[in-house]
C-alpha cells in the first residue's frame, strides 16, 4: 500500500475539480479526518495495515463530493476502487478501505473498531477549540447544497445534532466528549 501516493492523488483531484462552494466537505476536512484519526488510532493501539487502511480511508472518505452530495459514501468508494489499484491496494484492501468509509453515512453506523475510529474522526471537531470556526463553514456549505433558512435554524439543528450524536472510542470519549458538551450549552444558550 502507497498510502502517502494514494493521498497525494486524491488530495490533488479534490483540491482541483471539487465545485468551490464545499467550504467544509474539501481536502482540508480530509486532512482533518486523517490527523484526527491518526490520534485516534495512536489511542486506540492501531497499527501496521490496519492504521494504513484507516488513514487511507481517512482521505477517500468524502472524496465522493466530487459526484455530488446525495450518497456521497457510495462516491467515495467508487474513487477507492478506481484509483486505490494503482498504489498497490489489493481487492481485498480496497473493500476493507470501503467499509471504513461507510461507517461515516449518517446516521454512523460503525460495525468494527476501524469503522468506530473513522467516526469518531470525522466528527472530531464537535469537541475541539475550532468547533464555531469549522461549524461557520459548514453552514455556509448546507445553505446552498440544503437550503437553510437562517442561522437560527442551523442553532437549532446543530442542538439536536449534538445531543444525539456519541463518541465510539475511549480516545475520543476522553478527548472530546467534554468539548462538545461545553458546545451544546453555548450553541443551547443562543438560542
Amino acid at each position: 500500500m502507497q498510502v502517502e501516493q494514494a493521498r497525494g492523488f486524491i488530495l490533488d483531484k479534490i483540491k482541483k475539480e471539487l465545485p468551490k462552494h464545499f467550504h467544509y466537505h474539501n481536502a482540508d476536512h480530509a486532512l482533518d479526518v486523517y490527523t484526527a484519526a491518526k490520534q485516534i488510532a495512536a489511542g486506540e493501539g492501531i497499527i501496521g495495515d490496519e492504521l494504513e487502511l484507516l488513514l487511507t480511508a481517512a482521505y477517500y472518505h468524502d472524496s465522493g463530493f466530487l459526484f455530488g452530495q446525495v450518497n456521497h459514501e457510495a462516491g467515495s468508494c467508487k474513487n477507492a476502487r478506481q484509483y486505490l489499484p494503482d498504489f498497490a491496494y489489493t481487492s481485498d484492501e480496497i473493500e476493507q478501505v470501503c467499509d471504513i468509509i461507510m461507517a461515516t453515512k449518517m446516521p454512523q453506523s460503525p460495525h468494527n473498531h476501524l469503522g468506530q475510529i473513522i467516526c469518531d474522526a470525522d466528527l472530531d471537531y464537535l469537541g475541539r477549540n475550532d468547533f464555531f470556526i469549522l461549524s461557520k463553514r459548514l453552514f455556509s456549505e448546507l445553505v446552498i447544497t440544503d437550503h437553510l433558512e437562517s442561522e437560527l435554524e442551523w442553532d437549532r439543528q446543530q442542538v439536536k445534532f449534538l445531543q444525539s450524536h456519541h463518541y465510539f472510542t475511549q480516545t475520543a470519549l476522553r478527548l472530546r466528549a467534554e468539548g462538545k458538551n461545553e458546545h451544546l450549552k453555548i450553541i443551547t444558550k443562543k438560542i
